[in-house]
């Protein structure tokens, strides 16, 4: 790196996080420096979460990037730290908005890539692939990337230099002493930057609770290969698909026991082409196709499958349900969930097992046997970063609440001068001065319907949670030229009881009645109609309907 420039009197370093802190997922991290008229900006990954139960017909959610699409003149660039949807996934659905450089190693690059073909923006983006162990600068901003370990090729720790001091922005990590697939934690030179001096650390949460260390992938490796070595009938094993090293394992421990290997999903091929295409994935026995592993016998199979969250349309869940074209399993047969249950899927995942069971398919799982091991530092591990980073601040990111505030007191126990907890929106200074929180920066969340991306209380999505909850009536009133009531109102409903049908449709028609000749004023007739069905039907039933009234003419 060059010599680091003299700050002036006015310039201040903060940190703004808009997704990631305070909630495990869409992470986006925004660093500044300058004073406040002139700040320029960059940013540290930009990710999606997915949609649950409470956002039906969502499939993706993503920090909104307000703030800084109000600053985008002064944003330097994106810079990602490692290929995982929560730190990747926005990039092609929000990059119109910022319109800067995107800057990533070669795996992750290779994995947006093909995020933003899928987008039609390829040709836009301008994507720089960073060396590993490479370095950048970026305005005020320089940046070397730290080779790190993770459930994924290429993590990074990014060491940020500025005039006011150097913050290490951790990524996702933990410290696996035989990774399987890619590089070592590099501690040498996360010492060398702690002895250089370290003003803050902006580090992962989300382990915070678990005591000792998080375990190896030699170790799933190793058990991997005694359980499938077991196994007399198919096999079928499921794990993220982002996680090269256990694919690796799997097909290692599959080609040991005899099995000819098939990939089951969309991300599996998709990730595997990646890894090979950047050096990952050598010296693996050569995979076969789904239609050619139907037709071998049952001992000499194993297919390697998405799914691992029990998510609807994933191949594993139409292999459990019998929905699957070329994959079946039954009595004999064994899956291995080779994953952890995220926190919300727990329903999904034990029914989706429940179903493998009902078809006498064995199921190993995490639970019973050392098939996973996290890809995030346990305590033992954070203590282990902070002894040789030796920060004068600790700000924890990618945990919910109770992740970053147990995160402070652990940071503190630690003999870290200052702890902050600063969830989503925070405006942190970090230097010069003493650390603090001085101001919120709008966020929130947007949400993918389809192909339209709208705000998290979009009316649409508000309606649809009523509707999955309570239904749906839909009233029609026929006036005729005179306007007056033609007929009975005609009433629709979905999602209502039998029972309570003809409740809609009386309240409806007591409605029309008292209103008699009084249809003139429409919008008040509207909503008089639309109140007593909603509150006849209530009463009957114990849930409000979403009730639509609309007055239709003939004549």
């Amino acid at each position: 790196m060059t010599k680091r420039a003299k700050a002036a009197p006015d310039d201040e370093l903060v940190f703004v996080p808009l997704g990631g802190a305070g909630e495990i997922g869409m992470n986006l991290n925004l660093y500044g420096y300058g004073p406040e008229a002139r700040r320029q900006w960059i940013m540290i990954d930009l990710g999606v979460m997915f949609g649950g139960d409470d956002t039906p017909g969502v499939d993706v959610i993503m920090p909104d990037p307000g703030f800084i699409e109000e600053h985008k003149r002064n944003l330097l660039a994106i810079v990602l730290t490692h290929a995982h949807e929560d730190h990747i996934g926005a990039v092609g659905h929000l990059w119109p908005r910022l319109k800067v450089p995107v800057y990533a190693t070669p795996f992750t690059a290779a994995l947006v890539r093909s995020k933003l073909e899928e987008e039609g923006i390829l040709d836009d983006v301008p994507l720089h692939i960073i060396p590993l162990g490479g370095e950048l600068k970026l305005g005020p901003f320089e940046l070397e990337f730290i080779d790190i370990t993770h459930s994924i090729p290429e993590p990074n720790c990014i060491a940020i230099r500025t005039p006011l001091g150097t913050v290490l922005h951790t990524g996702d990590w933990k410290i696996d002493p035989n990774p399987m697939v890619g590089r070592k934690t590099d501690i040498d030179a996360l010492r060398r930057i702690g002895e250089e001096g370290v003003l803050a650390a902006i580090c992962d949460s989300t382990n915070v609770f678990v005591p000792g260390r998080s375990g190896s992938e030699s170790d799933v490796a190793a058990s991997l290969e005694a359980i499938i070595a077991t196994c007399k009938g198919r096999v079928a094993v499921t794990a993220f698909a982002s996680n090269v090293a256990r694919m690796q394992s799997v097909i290692r421990a599959g080609a040991k026991a005899g099995r000819h290997v098939a990939l089951v999903g969309r991300s599996m091929h998709k990730i595997s082409r990646a890894a090979i295409e950047t050096g990952y994935l050598k010296d693996i026995p050569s995979l076969i196709d789904e239609e050619s592993a139907a037709d071998l016998p049952p001992h000499k199979v194993l297919y390697l499958c998405t799914g691992s969250q029990g998510e609807a349309r994933a191949a594993l869940s139409r292999i459990a349900t019998g929905e699957h074209p070329h994959v079946h399993l039954g009595p004999g047969d064994t899956v291995i969930f080779s994953s952890r249950v995220i926190p919300g899927n727990e329903r999904l995942i034990h029914q989706l097992q429940n179903d493998f069971a009902m078809r006498g398919v064995e199921v190993i799982s995490a639970e019973d046997h050392d098939v996973h091991v996290s890809g995030h530092p346990a305590r033992d591990e954070l203590a282990d970063m902070y002894s040789w980073l030796r920060p004068q601040i600790a700000v924890p990111v990618h945990g919910e609440e109770r992740h970053l505030m147990e995160h402070v007191r652990l940071a503190k126990s630690l003999q870290i001068p200052s702890a902050l907890h600063a969830p989503n929106g925070s405006m942190v200074r970090l230097a010069p001065g003493e650390p603090t929180i001085f101001d919120e920066a709008p966020h929130g969340r947007l949400h993918l319907d389809g192909s339209v991306l709208t705000g998290r209380d979009d009316s649409a999505i508000k309606e649809r949670r009523s509707l999955a909850y309570a239904g749906y009536v839909a009233v029609t009133i026929v006036l005729d030229q005179r306007d007056r009531p033609a007929t009975d109102p005609v009433v629709i409903c979905a999602g209502i009881p039998d029972d309570i049908v003809e409740t809609a449709r009386q309240a409806a028609g007591d409605a029309q009645d008292r209103l008699g000749r009084r249809f003139d004023d429409e919008k008040r007739a509207i909503e008089e109609v639309r109140r007593a069905v909603r509150r006849e039907v209530q009463d009957a039933w114990g849930k409000k309907p979403v009730v639509k009234v609309e007055i239709a003419r003939i004549g």
